[in-house]
């Protein structure tokens, strides 16, 4: 199994310059938060993965394009919200 600083590592460098914090809750349950390091900026948090299925290369692989669809789904809402915010 791989261990939370292995994983952390991978996703910021799977999410540069964006940092990454992973938390462990519960026995199995994690929490990933992808932030900006100055600001403070959270762009995205998902709790509730199960971290017993992380073990593979191809399991952390898909984490990684999940939360990326995740994050491009998020910036694109904030970006709408925004725009009708200044009509």
């Amino acid at each position: 199994m791989i261990s939370l600083a292995q994983l952390r590592l991978q996703l910021e460098r799977s999410f540069s310059p964006l940092a990454c914090e992973c938390t462990l809750t519960g026995e199995h349950s994690l929490t990933v938060k992808l932030y900006h390091p100055v600001s403070g900026q959270v762009d995205l948090v998902v709790s509730g993965l199960n971290v017993t299925t992380l073990g593979s290369p191809e399991a952390r692989q898909a984490l990684i394009e999940e939360l990326r669809y995740e994050l491009e789904s998020n910036t694109l809402r904030q970006c709408a919200s925004q725009t009708s915010g200044n009509n």
